[in-house]
């Protein structure tokens, strides 16, 4: 079993290694395969808005000498070639083999494929991969493939699934679960653009949600499905994510 563990709400000044034991002491580190966070300013982020970064070069440098790699979350629904092209510094900085980029944008990774063949290239959970011909759809641009919160409750689903081990599922959920619209990724993703927090939108004040805390999946069980990569969230205080 490998995870990919959020750096979301470490502070760049904190420690890596302080923050794997305040909030993910009980997943040994041979099974951590990387870290996904912010590492300085990039127009191409999405999910989160840019608050500043989260991991910074010392992190980096730790986590390499642990073997853990680096995640990196471009996934910005909008990304023009020029756009692209102004990014190429912050994507040499960080290539190596075994870092990998997130990305909901077809042609940014398709120019990220053919400029950077050693990233590995990820499909994002943002881009809602709920069915099986979505999923042999994304098999022929990415390498691997997030599924949304929600399939893991889709036993039908998960056993069609080819080539399991380009599969990553989540290992616990937060808001997204149940968000009814999901309308914060698109804002985020013009937020990043400009920085104009202005146009940040949350579904929270419009509709009515069952959960807003976390919720744990059954990891063995996923694994007896032939699941072995997970997408591990940090709980904020009171087990809550997102809101």
């Amino acid at each position: 079993m490998q995870f990919t563990i959020s750096a979301r709400g470490k502070p760049a000044a904190a420690p890596i290694h302080k923050f794997i034991k305040d909030s993910f002491s009980d997943i040994p580190i041979e099974q951590i395969e990387s870290f996904f966070g912010f590492t300085e300013p990039c127009t191409l982020y999405g999910g989160r808005v840019f608050n500043g970064a989260e991991l910074s070069r010392y992190d980096l440098r730790s986590l390499y000498k642990l073997g853990i790699n680096l995640r990196i979350p471009l996934t910005n629904h909008y990304a023009t070639e020029a756009e692209y092209t102004s990014c190429l510094p912050f994507l040499e900085k960080h290539y190596r083999p075994r870092n990998s980029v997130i990305i909901t944008n077809d042609n940014l990774a398709n120019w990220i494929r053919a400029d950077f063949p050693a990233y590995r290239v990820e499909a994002s959970v943002i881009k809602n991969i709920n069915t099986l011909a979505k999923v042999e759809k994304a098999y022929k641009i990415y390498d691997t493939v997030i599924l949304p919160m929600e399939s893991n409750e889709d036993e039908e689903f998960l056993l069609s699934i080819p080539e399991k081990e380009r599969v990553m599922l989540f290992a616990n959920a937060g808001c997204a679960m149940t968000c009814p619209s999901k309308i914060c990724y698109t804002s985020v993703s013009k937020v990043n653009k400009d920085g104009d927090i202005s146009l940040w939108q949350c579904s929270q004040s419009l509709k009515p949600r069952d959960m807003f805390g976390m919720l744990d999946f059954d990891l063995e069980y996923l694994q007896d499905l032939g699941f072995h990569r997970f997408k591990l969230l940090r709980s904020r205080p009171g087990r809550m994510t997102g809101f």
